[in-house]
């Protein structure tokens, strides 16, 4: 039986809504099925068994991906912190669960976790960045996947908003330790020295 797909798309506002394939009730995807799978473009990600997929991300999506990947790179390599990667790169975190981060780190003890094909366990730090297609996914059902499989601290970036929430899992996983404007600058524990100006993040 083929997988069903959910996902609309909107053709007045011209924006594509994430689209979600199921197996069949009695089963579920599993890593070796996501292996098996062409590969893209289009994208997919495996979330506790099910395959999603969204439109390619906008231009603007792009460059805060870049710049943000950009900061935290020239910052770990000056001071051999870890390892900066930027997406699409397989993170696989269970055995139904393959996801793909715009942008992460890993520290020098999960450096091991970094394969030829992805990395077999969680980063220390994602980076998400919201669009209309993957809000749900990236606030409702990944965030707390991060926090249970052993990510230490996510940022949301919210373009429309000009925001970034900063998640710091070892304390608190539905609620943001910081929510910081665009004028406003940040820090992390993970990456000690690195102060982030948000304007930085969000320049086009």
């Amino acid at each position: 039986m083929r997988p069903s797909a959910e996902g609309s798309f909107d053709s007045l506002s011209g924006r594509s809504t994430l689209a979600t394939m199921r197996a069949p009730a009695t089963e579920a995807f599993t890593v070796a099925d996501y292996r098996a799978m062409p590969e893209g473009p289009p994208y997919y990600q495996l979330i506790e068994g099910e395959l999603t997929t969204a439109p390619s991300p906008n231009s603007y999506h792009q460059d805060i991906a870049g710049n943000i990947f950009f900061l935290l790179r020239q910052h770990v390599l000056r001071h051999r912190l870890g390892k900066v990667c930027i997406a699409p790169l397989d993170v696989y975190l269970a055995e139904d669960t393959v996801v793909r981060p715009d942008v992460f780190f890993l520290s020098p003890e999960n450096l091991p976790l970094l394969r030829a094909d992805g990395v077999h366990g969680a980063p220390d730090l994602v980076v998400e960045i919201v669009s209309p297609a993957n809000g749900p996914l990236e606030m409702k059902r990944k965030r707390p996947l991060y926090a249970r499989c052993g990510v230490r601290e996510e940022w949301l970036i919210e373009p429309e908003l000009q925001q970034i929430h900063r998640y710091d899992f070892t304390v608190e996983v539905a609620k943001a330790a910081r929510i910081v404007d665009s004028e406003e600058s940040f820090e992390t524990p993970l990456l000690p020295g690195l102060v982030i100006q948000a304007a930085e993040v969000f320049q086009r």
